[in-house]
């Protein structure tokens, strides 16, 4: 059987992805014992794995080599299995790759068999998925938001940042986004209800900082310099939860805040935290975040690129700012 993926020829400078990934096509070889061959419907775009494209060996994960197919989250149905409990016609999402077909070791992939009344299958990259997971995790865990606290969420409108801002509404705090342009930030305020939300394009990012009046939670998607605007204005034992640095992923710089002396005069405490942390807690958590979704509390805008072939052209607009919400490419 052939297989048409995307394939890792270099390291993409900048967004410059069509020049280091082809589409090529190659056999599938025997599947092995533990494997199961997953027919691909749905491609999930995450910026996460753009340091698997580099070479940084510091990250937190090692980098996929050159020469490899591009690795993504993939939803789809198993076309063929010899795998325990798994068996054909079972929709799972699983760690595959970015191609028509993903074949896998069920348990090394992290395979799980999806419920198929679900309606919108989408879900399970957003509300029901890592999405969903790490923005819960990160505003009730590692951020322990309490109810009447004032929580800021960077990429506000992106996949992770769009659900973390309501589930802190959810939870009882005062939400508040920064995201780039006037329609992102009118998408936070008249869509989900902030508070308020902050335009990193409009300059300035300080001053409209103030008119929050201080935070004590502060869920960082970007690193970079934001950053620093934001340290000075957290409130006194306020909790920073470092999902991720957009800032940094393709650009080679690493965040560096000048206001650092913050986290000690302000008492902070700055962790990171990642999905695999918390993965054994995955059924736990969609329970959880099934119960609002399917109350109708979350809200999550779809940006869907249809074929494989535009997979790039899907993926360039988590690093240029085109997009709300989850950016998906549907086969």
């Amino acid at each position: 059987m052939k297989n048409q993926f995307w394939r890792i020829n270099s390291r993409p400078r900048g967004n410059d992805f069509a020049s280091a990934l082809a589409l090529v096509q190659e056999d599938l070889p025997p599947l092995g014992a533990g494997e199961i061959r997953v027919r691909n419907a749905m491609l999930s775009m995450d910026a996460g794995t753009r340091l698997w494209l580099t070479s940084r060996e510091d990250g937190y994960q090692p980098p996929l080599p050159v020469g490899a197919p591009m690795t993504g989250l993939v939803v789809g149905e198993v076309i063929a299995s010899r795998a325990d409990g798994f068996a054909e016609g079972d929709l799972v999402r699983t760690f595959g790759v970015w191609g028509e077909i993903s074949q896998v070791d069920a348990v090394m992939s992290g395979a799980l068999k999806l419920d198929p009344s679900v309606a919108d299958k989408r879900a399970w990259f957003g509300p029901l998925g890592m999405n969903g997971w790490t923005a819960l995790w990160g505003i009730e865990q590692t951020g322990a938001a309490k109810p009447g606290e004032c929580v800021l969420v960077s990429a506000a409108a992106g996949a992770t940042g769009v659900l973390a801002v309501q589930i802190a509404k959810l939870l009882g705090c005062e939400a508040w986004g920064i995201a780039g342009g006037a329609d992102k930030c009118r998408f936070l305020t008249e869509e989900l209800g902030l508070t308020g939300a902050i335009d990193y394009k409009a300059g300035n990012v300080g001053a409209q900082l103030d008119a929050a009046g201080g935070f004590d939670v502060y869920f960082d998607n970007v690193g970079g310099p934001v950053l620093d605007d934001v340290l000075t204005r957290m409130n006194h034992y306020g909790r920073i939860a470092v999902c991720g640095l957009l800032n940094d992923y393709g650009s080679g710089t690493r965040t560096a805040p000048r206001e650092y002396d913050q986290v000690l005069m302000r008492r902070l405490r700055v962790e990171g935290f990642f999905s695999p942390d918390f993965m054994d807690q995955g059924e736990r958590l969609t329970a959880r975040l099934k119960t609002w979704h399917e109350a109708g509390q979350l809200t999550m805008p779809y940006d869907v690129t249809n074929g494989l072939e535009n997979t790039l052209s899907a993926y360039a607009k988590l690093f240029t700012g085109g997009n709300i919400g989850k950016v998906i490419v549907e086969l």
